[in-house]
């Protein structure tokens, strides 16, 4: 079982530490007593920063020049947060139930700003409890932090999750978009055939998943304790393992060959970072990339079904649909793009 909060404090006084060694490190090579008369600390207490950093799969060399970084590891706690220019731990696992539950036992025990990442979920949940297959090779992940906004507002953050793995895809060179509210698609060139009966609904395979986000949150009606946001990025998996109802592909099947995870980590959770802070600026980001904007639309709502031309979103994240009995605003619910009527 992975440790609890009060363990992880811990932990992360120590990183900070072994991040100073790694950065010394990267412009090296550098001698242990240089390194340890720089950083206030013993040459043992270097030695074993040395050695936990190799542990964790970073290639450090060692010569009469002292100790310099070869090479930084494909994935991991310690990989991630090296460069990474966002104010957040990293809790790595290389299997887990869920990074969500981790991330709600965190926030149970006061933490904030922690990404828990994996490379496998065993237990993973996607919206309305359906189950979330996250195999070895993806980017399992849930970024907990408390914004100090009324719960209202909190569905922003949804958006702000998608435009992040938006982004980060369309800089690992996959044309990702995103479907109202959070899902991120990738079109592709050769269609497959529509999983529904209804004849008006477009073609399955023009729009495959790349990412699925759930975001889970406690408070009181005016003030958010806590967010969790969960991030599930199928990458270098094959989307024959994961399930068809889904339409699933996955950025390797898309570029053709595997894709950086621990840059795409970075790029996705420091974007994010940077669209938190200002939440008025996430819509118009999000219109950015938005391919349900323009297009006929079914919402399968808790309270029915609203169907018509989608116009808008609205702040935090209401859809604005044009009906035959005029103007809905949407929160919530199941969205499929009709073909025009």
């Amino acid at each position: 079982m992975a440790p609890f909060f009060p363990v992880a404090v811990e932990a992360t006084g120590m990183n900070e530490t072994r991040h100073r060694v790694l950065d010394a490190l990267s412009d090296g090579p550098v001698s242990g007593p240089a390194l340890a008369e720089d950083l206030g600390i013993s040459r043992s207490a270097v030695w074993k920063h040395v050695e936990a950093l190799r542990a964790a799969g970073f290639q450090i060399e060692s010569d009469d020049a002292g100790y310099s970084l070869a090479e930084v590891p494909e994935f991991g706690g310690e990989a991630v947060e090296y460069g990474l220019d966002a104010p957040f731990d990293v809790e790595y696992h290389d299997s887990i139930p869920s990074t969500n539950a981790r991330a709600r036992d965190l926030a149970a025990g006061g933490a904030e700003d922690v990404v828990v990442l994996a490379d496998e979920q065993t237990g993973g949940r996607g919206r309305l409890d359906r189950d979330w297959v996250s195999p070895s090779g993806g980017i399992w992940l849930s970024i907990l932090f408390r914004p100090d906004v009324p719960m209202a507002h909190a569905p922003v953050y949804t958006l702000a999750a998608a435009v992040a793995a938006t982004r980060a895809a369309r800089e690992a060179g996959v044309e990702a978009t995103i479907k109202w509210p959070n899902d991120v698609l990738v079109s592709v060139t050769s269609a497959g055939t529509s999983s529904a009966d209804d004849d008006d609904v477009l073609v399955g395979g023009e729009e495959r998943k790349l990412v699925g986000i759930l975001t889970e949150m406690e408070g009181e009606a005016d003030r958010v304790s806590w967010v969790v946001v969960g991030i599930g990025v199928n990458a270098n998996v094959d989307p024959d393992s994961l399930p068809s109802e889904a339409n699933p592909t996955s950025l390797q099947a898309v570029r053709g060959e595997t894709v950086d995870r621990r840059l795409f980590t970075q790029r996705l959770v420091e974007t994010f970072d940077t669209l938190r802070q200002t939440p008025e600026s996430v819509l118009d980001e999000w219109r950015e990339y938005a391919t349900t904007l323009g297009k006929r639309v079914r919402v399968e709502t808790p309270t029915g079904v609203v169907e018509g031309d989608a116009v808008d979103v609205e702040f935090p994240g209401r859809l604005v649909v044009e009906t035959d009995d005029g103007r809905q605003t949407v929160s919530a619910g199941d969205c499929e793009h009709l073909r025009p009527v």
